[in-house]
């Protein structure tokens, strides 16, 4: 960026929260805008940066072949800050694999923006970088643009577009592919939809970040397009040579009482299944990692951590690695690509079951939103917990899944999916 500009929150009279609220108040006039937020809760290598970036000018294209070798020519010729997603049907470019199910949302397969003007939060400070010398007048702008107001909406039909028992049907046929050897563990997962809805986007991101706050919450606006992502994932963080990977497998309610949380939190400490789905991608991702990191390098820094979110406690282990120095991030990149929590394993044949067994294109769904930098680190989460909105058609969809074993009670698993879109129904008011 050609210009940049550090403010002190100090001097401008204006708290961290409310001066992230007006900014994205304010990047909604932009064709495309990305942000990011930790919300401040702690964890293993930290969230996400709290970064707001926005352009009014196109997004990177592409072609349709390689995009993975395209990502790294363009990463090379031009390094810069780059903001965007890799979706999961990008698999079809990592191996063999064919997508032919139906997509009502229409978010390409790849997509990354070079901002015009990003925003750095800090504690106490706020890093204006723009490649136009027009930082002063862009920050009287967004002090002085209104602060959303709370989303509001008139009741949608919200449908279900796998019901009940299709569902219990389809985890049978899961642990008969189980049984067969065909796999040892697969994400199985649902869609829930509404047609011709009419809603702001940016209240109800708002509303679900503070219903759901985590550590890789996002907002992406490309032209009707919204991303509304309450992840609580990483999928991959590349700081230097090192590589980080924290695959979550294992969930639980949270109690209603500090010593019931606990007690639950404990029940999924010990819950042998949880345990066993959570060893299994661990293998996977340290097989991932493996193609691109250095022979001796990789180790499960933490196993099992139980973490505690407003809707749910996960059970989330710490995986990393140095990158070989004859790698490229993009190596990286595709080595763990898609993040194998969402998969299965083998993961080869888990996604072709995945292909026949669900009948909704995954899309942006369980793909990897996040930033590269342009000293070629990066962090992306994994696009779970999230809403996907075409403003155009009225379009609203999510999706939730579970991963399936043998031992998995279908009934079970179903409730665990109806857990995991708590969040989500309660910020559209539905609960």
């Amino acid at each position: 960026m050609a210009y940049t500009k550090t403010i002190l929150l100090a001097d401008i009279s204006c708290s961290l929260s409310l001066l992230r609220r007006k900014a994205l108040a304010w990047a909604q006039q932009f064709r495309l805008a990305a942000s990011y937020t930790s919300n401040d809760i702690p964890y293993p290598y930290h969230g996400f940066d709290d970064l707001i970036a926005v352009s009014n000018g196109q997004p990177i294209q592409w072609g349709q072949e390689n995009v993975f070798g395209e990502l790294q020519d363009k990463l090379k010729a031009k390094p810069a800050l780059w903001c965007g997603y890799l979706g999961y049907d990008l698999k079809n470019q990592v191996e063999k694999l064919i997508s032919h199910n139906a997509d009502a949302i229409g978010f390409p397969d790849i997509f990354f923006f070079e901002p015009e003007l990003y925003l750095h939060f800090n504690k106490n400070s706020l890093i204006i970088s723009s490649k136009a010398d027009n930082i002063q007048v862009s920050l009287q702008q967004i002090l002085a643009t209104p602060i959303p107001e709370d989303f509001s909406i008139s009741p949608i039909q919200l449908q279900q577009r796998v019901q009940k028992e299709d569902y219990i049907r389809n985890v049978e046929r899961v642990r008969d592919y189980i049984r067969d050897g065909e796999v040892y563990e697969l994400n199985y997962c649902m869609e829930f939809y509404a047609e011709e809805v009419k809603l702001s986007p940016l209240p109800l991101y708002l509303q679900l970040n503070a219903l759901s706050p985590t550590p890789f919450s996002g907002f992406l606006k490309y032209d009707d397009l919204y991303l509304l992502c309450a992840s609580p994932e990483r999928f991959l963080k590349k700081e230097g040579n090192k590589l980080i990977s924290q695959p979550i497998k294992g969930t639980i309610r949270r109690g209603a009482t500090p010593k019931e949380d606990q007690q639950l939190q404990q029940q999924l400490r010990h819950d042998e299944k949880e345990l066993a789905e959570n060893m299994m991608i661990v293998d996977l991702v340290r097989n991932d990692l493996r193609r691109s990191c250095a022979t001796g390098t990789i180790q499960v820094e933490e196993m099992f951590g139980i973490y505690g979110f407003r809707q749910v406690s996960q059970m989330i282990s710490t995986i990393s690695g140095e990158l070989r120095p004859e790698c490229t991030i993009t190596d990286a990149l595709k080595g763990a690509f898609p993040m194998g929590s969402m998969t299965g394993a083998p993961k080869i044949r888990a996604m072709e079951l995945i292909e026949e067994l669900e009948v909704t294109k995954r899309g942006l769904y369980s793909g990897a939103f996040g930033y590269l930098k342009p000293d070629q680190d990066f962090d992306f989460n994994v696009v779970i917990r999230s809403l996907q909105y075409n403003a155009l058609t009225g379009y609203l969809s999510f999706m939730v899944g579970s991963a399936i074993t043998y031992d998995s009670i279908p009934e079970q698993e179903y409730e665990e999916c109806l857990l995991k879109a708590q969040g989500i129904r309660k910020a559209l008011g539905l609960e």
